[in-house]
C-alpha cells in the first residue's frame, strides 16, 4: 500500500509538467530512486552519453536500456527513429534490449528481442496500475508475461502431441479428450504456483508416481477434485485428501486419458532454459489462450490412422476457422471507446464520494457481455480484468467493501470445444488474479475454491444459434473471403444476412445477426474485422442492408498479436448501435476525428454507397479490362525464353507481341505473348512448337468447370477474351502499392497487348489522364476500392464508373491539358527508370511531383475545391456529388 501511495504522489507530482531540457534526469532520477528503490543512482543511469558525437539522453547498462526523452506532445515515433540510430552506433555487446520514448505523459516501450511489434504504451496516469510494467528498466532478469504465456503455450503444445502420440487406438473423440486433458493440466500447473493448491501439491503428487500407473493416479486425482470434501471416500490416501475441491464442472466430465510417460512429465514440470525463472501464474490469461488456442486450435476432423496428420493440418485451421488472435492493446482498442472510457471518465467524477462510487460498483455489476465467436474468450478476459480493475480502485476509495463484479456477467459462443473449454479456466485464472488484488486492497483473505462462478460460455455454431440479451456484444469474430468459405459458411452467411450474395466476408453474418439482436434496444456492439468490409464493392452490400449506426471506428492498421507467427492482416474495429451516440469518433493513424457521420467507409460523410455500375456516370470513355489468355501460359513467352524460341520457330517472329500485364507495367519489364488473330491456318501449321502449344491449351480449355472456356476451346490460338485497342489508350494497374501517393497510369501503343491485369481506356485523351493521375481520382480510389492486403484492388465497375468528373471550362481543360503533359515530360527526364521507380515516394523525382502537384492544382480548381481540403473533405464533396448525380 505504501508502495502505490509514493507512485501515485510521483504522477500528481508531473502531470503536468514536461520540458525536455530542464526536467528530464529529475523525472528519471525520481523514477527510479522514488518507485524501484535504486540506489547510487548516479551509477546505474548515465544521462547525456556522448557516442560519435552524438548525445544519448539515458542509458542504463545494466538492464541494456535506452531512453530517448522529449519534451509533452512531441512526435514519439520520430523519438524511436532517433534512439534506434543512436543505438546502431553502440557496440554489439552494448545494443539495448529495451528502447524507451517518453514525453512525460507516456512512455513507449520497444522490445528490441521482436523489433517488429508496435510499442507498449504507459501512460503516467496509469502507471498506479501498470508500474510492474516498468520493472525491467532495473531487473536485467526482467521477462515479459507475453514471453512467459509463449513459453507455457509452447510448454502446453509438446505435451498435447505427446498425448496425441500415446493413445492405442487413435479416434476424434481422444482429441477431444485431449484438448479437455490439456486445460485441466493448465489449471492445476496454475493452481500449484498460483497459491490455489498448496505450494508444488500437484508436482509433488504426480511426479514421483511410477510410469506404469501415472495414468490411474491422474484419474484418482481428477476425482478428487471433482468430490466435494464431506462427500469422499473416508479412506482416500492423505496425498489425495490433501487437495481442495475445485467444482466448476472443470474435472467432472469423463475423458479418456492415455499412458502417462516419463516425457510427459517432463514436459509438465519443466523450467525453459532461455528463461531464469517460469511461474506458471506469471501468465495473463488473456494472451495464455490465445496463444494456446493458436498452436492448438485442433477441433474434430477426418479420422485417421496417424495423429501426425491431425498436427500437419493446424497450420490451416486458422484459415478455416477465419482464427486472427488479439493482443491487449488491440482488445482495448474495441472496448475502451465501446464502454470503458465512459466508465472510467464516471470513475474519475466520483472524486471521493462514497454513495456515487457504490452506485457505479453496482452498476458494474450489472453490465453484461457477450462474444459470440469468443475463441479462447481473450476479448471476455480483458474485459472483465479490466472491469475487476476499475472496481478495485472504487474498493481502494471506500477502504471496504466486497467484489460485486463477477464472471457470470459474461457469455460466449465458441464453435470449438477445445477454445471454449479454456475460455473458461483463462476467466477462471482471471478471476483468481484479481480476488488476490483485492485480498491486498481490503486486507482481507478471499477464499477462491471452491469456484462459485459460471462463465456461460457455450459450444455452438453462432450463427445457428439463439444468442443472449446483453449490454454489449464485443468481439473479433472469423474473417474468411468467400472464395475460402466452405459450403457450411456459405450456408451460415445466407442465414444470417438472408442475402443471396457473393463476395462478402464470412464475418458480415456476425454484424447482420447483431443487428437484427439489437433493434429498438439500448445494447452497443463492437467488432474487429478485415478492412474489406469497408471497401469496394462489400460496403453497398453489406452496410445498405443492415440498418445501424456507426458510433466509432478505427480505420485500417495493421494487425498485431502475442505470438511468433504473428497475423499479417489489416484490420478495421467497427462500434455500432441501433442508435447513435451525442459524440462520434473515427480514430486514424494516431488522429482522433470527431465526426458528424460514420458511413460504411467509415468516413465522416453522409450514409451513401457505392454501387457496381456497368457505364461511367459521367460522360466519359469506357473502361474495360485487357485481354484475357486463359492459356495455362502457352500463349505466353517469357523475355528469357524469347531468342530460343525464335531460333527454334523462326516463322513465329511476326505473330509475337510484347505483352503487358500490370508487373511488367509498373516495372518496366518484358514479356511477349503470341498474337495470331488473322493468322492463316497453313501458316500456324507450319510452326510445330507452336501447334504443340495450342493443342495444350484446348486440352486445359476443355478440363474447366466453366461453360465458357470450354467454349472457347474451339479457338485454342487465339486469347479467350479479346479486348485490344486499335489506338493508343490509357492503363491502369488493377492491383498497385498502397504505399504510392499515385497510382501510375500511362498511355499505351495499340501494338502492345495487354492483359486482364491492367484496365484500359480506349479513345482516353490528354485530359483524362490528367484528371486520373490527380489527388482527387486518387482519394477517391483510396476509400472506395477494394483491397488484396492493403494494395489498391482499381475495379471500373466500382471505382471509374462511380468517379464523378469535374466540368471544367474550356481554359481549365487545357490548364489539365498542360499539367497532365507536364507528368509525362517528367517521366522522360529519367527514361531508365521504370513506374515502379519513379513513383515511390521516397525517391520521387522533384521533377516528377513538382508536375503531379501542378495537376492536382487545376484538377482542384476545376472541381472548384479549395486548394486547403483535406483528403477527407474532397472526398466528402466527391460523395454528395455522386449522390446528386445519381438521383438525376
Amino acid at each position: 500500500m505504501q508502495k502505490i501511495k509514493v507512485v501515485k504522489d510521483f504522477v500528481e507530482n508531473w502531470k503536468d509538467h514536461g520540458y525536455e531540457r530542464g526536467e528530464s534526469q529529475t523525472f528519471w532520477i525520481e523514477l527510479l530512486q522514488n518507485i524501484f528503490d535504486v540506489k547510487n543512482i548516479s551509477e546505474f543511469i548515465k544521462f547525456e552519453q556522448q557516442i560519435n558525437g552524438k548525445f544519448i539522453d539515458a542509458r542504463i547498462p545494466s538492464t541494456n536500456v535506452l531512453i530517448e526523452q522529449k519534451s509533452i506532445d512531441k512526435n514519439l515515433e520520430k523519438a524511436y527513429q532517433q534512439a534506434k540510430n543512436y543505438d546502431n552506433e553502440l557496440p554489439y555487446d552494448k545494443k539495448s534490449r529495451w528502447i524507451v520514448t517518453c514525453d512525460f505523459q507516456q512512455f513507449q516501450i520497444y522490445d528490441m528481442n521482436v523489433p517488429k511489434n508496435p510499442p507498449k504504451i504507459i501512460f503516467l496516469k496509469d502507471l498506479p496500475q501498470r508500474v510492474d510494467e516498468l520493472r525491467f528498466l532495473v531487473d536485467p532478469e526482467f521477462i515479459p508475461i507475453v514471453e512467459i504465456s509463449l513459453k507455457a503455450g509452447e510448454l502446453t503444445k509438446k505435451i498435447r502431441k505427446l498425448f496425441l502420440d500415446n493413445y492405442k487406438t487413435p479416434s476424434d473423440e481422444n482429441i477431444i479428450s485431449t484438448n479437455r486433458l490439456c486445460t485441466r493440466l493448465v489449471f492445476c500447473l496454475y493452481a500449484d504456483s498460483a497459491g490455489i493448491f498448496k505450494p508444488f501439491q500437484f508436482k509433488n503428487y504426480l511426479n514421483p508416481i511410477n510410469e506404469s500407473i501415472s495414468r490411474q493416479g491422474l484419474i484418482d486425482l481428477f476425482n478428487v477434485l471433482s468430490t466435494p470434501i464431506n462427500e469422499r471416500d473416508k479412506e482416500l490416501d492423505d496425498i489425495l485428501a490433501d487437495f481442495p475441491y475445485v467444482n466448476g464442472n472443470l474435472f467432472n466430465e469423463k475423458i479418456s486419458i492415455p499412458k502417462i510417460t516419463s516425457d510427459i512429465k517432463y514436459y509438465l514440470f519443466a523450467v525453459p532454459t532461455d528463461l531464469p525463472y517460469f511461474n506458471w501464474s506469471l501468465i495473463n490469461p488473456t494472451i495464455y489462450g490465445s496463444l494456446f488456442e493458436s498452436t492448438l486450435a485442433l477441433t474434430t476432423k477426418k479420422k485417421t490412422s496417424k495423429y501426425k496428420s491431425h498436427v500437419a493440418e493446424e497450420k490451416n485451421i486458422r484459415r478455416e476457422g477465419g482464427i486472427h488472435y488479439t493482443s491487449i492493446e488491440n482488445i482495448h482498442k474495441l472496448i475502451d471507446p465501446l464502454f470503458f472510457d465512459e466508465l472510467k471518465a464516471e470513475f474519475e467524477s466520483c472524486n471521493d464520494d462514497r454513495e456515487q462510487l457504490l452506485t457505479l460498483q453496482e452498476k458494474l455489476s450489472n453490465l453484461t457481455f457477450l462474444d459470440p465467436a469468443c475463441g479462447s474468450g481473450n476479448f471476455l478476459t480483458e474485459t472483465y480484468l479490466s472491469l475487476r480493475k476499475l472496481e478495485n480502485k472504487i474498493l481502494q476509495k471506500l477502504g471496504d467493501g466486497e467484489i460485486k463484479v463477477s464472471i457470470d456477467q459474461f457469455y460466449g459462443i465458441e464453435i470449438n470445444d477445445f477454445a471454449a473449454s479454456l475460455a473458461k479456466v483463462a476467466l477462471w485464472i482471471a478471476e483468481r488474479q484479481m480476488m488476490q488484488e483485492t485480498s491486498e486492497i481490503i486486507n482481507k483473505r478471499l477464499e477462491f475454491l471452491p469456484i462459485r462462478t459460471t462463465p456461460h460460455i457455450e459450444t455452438a455454431n453462432a450463427l445457428r444459434v439463439e444468442w443472449a440479451r446483453t449490454d454489449y456484444i464485443i468481439g473479433n469474430p472469423p474473417f474468411i473471403g468467400y472464395s475460402f468459405q466452405t459450403p457450411q459458411q456459405k450456408s451460415d452467411l445466407q442465414l444470417a444476412t438472408n442475402l443471396n450474395v457473393k463476395n462478402i466476408d464470412y464475418v458480415a453474418s456476425w454484424y447482420f445477426k447483431a443487428a437484427k439482436l439489437i433493434k429498438g434496444t439500448k445494447t452497443k456492439c463492437a467488432f474487429v474485422s478485415t478492412n474489406s468490409i469497408c471497401q469496394g464493392e462489400q460496403v453497398a452490400i453489406i452496410w445498405k442492408n443492415l440498418n445501424v449506426k456507426i458510433n466509432f471506428a478505427w480505420r485500417t492498421f495493421k494487425w498485431y498479436n502475442e505470438s511468433n507467427n504473428m497475423a499479417q492482416v489489416h484490420c478495421v474495429i467497427i462500434g455500432f448501435a441501433d442508435f447513435n451516440d451525442e459524440k462520434k469518433f473515427i480514430f486514424d493513424d494516431g488522429k482522433i476525428i470527431e465526426a458528424r457521420n460514420i458511413n460504411g467507409y467509415l468516413m465522416d460523410a453522409p450514409n451513401i454507397f457505392i454501387d457496381k455500375r456497368n457505364k461511367p456516370i459521367c460522360d466519359v470513355p469506357i473502361m474495360m479490362k485487357g485481354s484475357q489468355p486463359t492459356d495455362d501460359g502457352n500463349l505466353i513467352i517469357e523475355f528469357e525464353e524469347y531468342e530460343e524460341f525464335i531460333k527454334c520457330e523462326p516463322n513465329a517472329k511476326k505473330y509475337i507481341r510484347p505483352l503487358l500485364g500490370a508487373k511488367e507495367f509498373i516495372n518496366g519489364l518484358k514479356r511477349y505473348c503470341l498474337w495470331l488473330v488473322n493468322a492463316q491456318p497453313n501458316e500456324i501449321h507450319k510452326m510445330p512448337l507452336v501447334m504443340k502449344r495450342i493443342k495444350a491449351i484446348k486440352e486445359f480449355r476443355l478440363k474447366s468447370s466453366k461453360e465458357a472456356t470450354r467454349k472457347s476451346a474451339e479457338t485454342p490460338y487465339l486469347f479467350q477474351e479479346i479486348r485490344q485497342p486499335t489506338e493508343k489508350f490509357i492503363a491502369i494497374p488493377r492491383i498497385s502499392s498502397e504505399r504510392r501517393k499515385y497510382i501510375p497510369i500511362d498511355f499505351v501503343e495499340s501494338e502492345i497487348i495487354v492483359s486482364d491485369s491492367l484496365s484500359i481506356i480506349p479513345n482516353a485523351n490528354m485530359y483524362h489522364f490528367g484528371v486520373l493521375s490527380s489527388i482527387v481520382h486518387m482519394v477517391w480510389t483510396r476509400v472506395v476500392c477494394g483491397r488484396l492486403e492493403m494494395r489498391y484492388r482499381y475495379s471500373g465497375r466500382v471505382v471509374y464508373n462511380n468517379f464523378v468528373w469535374c466540368n471544367p471550362t474550356e481554359q481549365q481543360k487545357r490548364a489539365i491539358e498542360r499539367t497532365a503533359q507536364g507528368i509525362l515530360d517528367a517521366r522522360t527526364l529519367y527514361p531508365d527508370s521504370s513506374l515502379a521507380d519513379l513513383y515511390d515516394e521516397s525517391i520521387m523525382p522533384i521533377e516528377l511531383r513538382k508536375a503531379h502537384q501542378a495537376n492536382d492544382k487545376e484538377v482542384m480548381k476545376a472541381y472548384n475545391f479549395d486548394l486547403k481540403m483535406t483528403e477527407a473533405e474532397i472526398v466528402g464533396e466527391l460523395m454528395k456529388m455522386y449522390q446528386n448525380l445519381k438521383n438525376l
